[in-house]
């Protein structure tokens, strides 16, 4: 077996994965392709400068397609709170897009250490299980729109599809944790599009890029884990439907957590 096959077996399985854990969790998958993406790169001798930064553009990019089909699902099932959506996504698009400005600037080894520590603060939070007030509900359009600026510029630094933010959040304000998942699932297209777009800009022109890669964004990747991710999504948005939901949050923590600690060993250790 060539080891250009085996790179692309590795995208179509990562693509598979991906599109499970998209479904059943409401996230785009950035959580789960930038840290093994970033791994990939090392060893298929991506330079170490962008390592991340390709990581990420890539991620962003992949994202757009499994959300597409995750929010489909989550919608034939009356998951999606749409006014929501509505609200958040001005501030969104705008917080993701300026967002990869920033991540351009930080080095390889920021930016890990930042998506690690996120995630590890994610997780924790997911485990412990807070529970909001009884009486706390969801801000009017302004304070959600406010609320959708930093969930684009933090989403933008880490490249997830905003449902490690998104999520919380909403079943912080009360939101049942399906319906949550269902409408992360819909706000992470307007992340993954703004996002995409910025990576595009600001790694155009940019040195020393392997081939494949247009900005930040590597093809390749993107092609081979869309093509499988389309389809897992919705396998994974009808087990969200079904699983009860301390399993999912279980899940969700773990899975986080493991991978972010992977992608600060690969990075850290050049």
């Amino acid at each position: 077996m060539t080891l250009d096959l085996i790179w692309w077996l590795a995208y179509l399985a990562l693509g598979g994965a991906v599109g499970i854990f998209a479904g059943l969790l409401g996230v785009g998958g950035g959580g789960i392709m930038v840290p093994v993406l970033t791994s990939l790169f090392a060893l298929q001798g991506f330079p170490h400068d962008t390592l991340v930064h390709v990581a990420l553009g890539t991620s962003m990019a992949a994202i757009v397609p499994t959300s597409l089909a995750s929010l489909r699902a989550h919608h034939q099932r009356g998951g999606v709170a749409w006014p929501v959506v509505r609200f958040i996504t001005p501030g969104i698009l705008l917080g993701t897009f300026l967002g990869t400005f920033l991540a351009s600037h930080v080095p390889t080894t920021g930016l890990a250490v930042f998506f690690a520590c996120f995630m590890a603060f994610v997780s924790l939070q997911m485990l412990i299980n807070l529970k909001p007030a009884p009486t706390r509900t969801l801000p009017g359009a302004w304070g959600i729109s406010g609320v959708g600026l930093g969930i684009g510029g933090i989403s933008a630094l880490v490249a997830i599809g905003g449902g490690s933010l998104t999520v919380p959040f909403l079943t912080w304000c009360n939101v049942a944790l399906r319906r949550a998942i269902g409408t992360s699932a819909a706000v992470g297209l307007p992340i993954a599009l703004a996002g995409a777009l910025g990576y595009l800009i600001n790694g155009w022109g940019e040195a020393a890029l392997p081939a494949g890669t247009l900005g930040f964004i590597y093809w390749p990747a993107v092609v081979s884990m869309s093509i499988v991710s389309f389809f897992t999504a919705p396998l994974g948005a009808r087990l969200a439907h079904r699983l009860p939901v301390a399993m999912l949050k279980r899940i969700f923590a773990f899975v986080l957590m493991a991978l972010s600690v992977k992608m600060l060993f690969t990075v850290l250790s050049g």
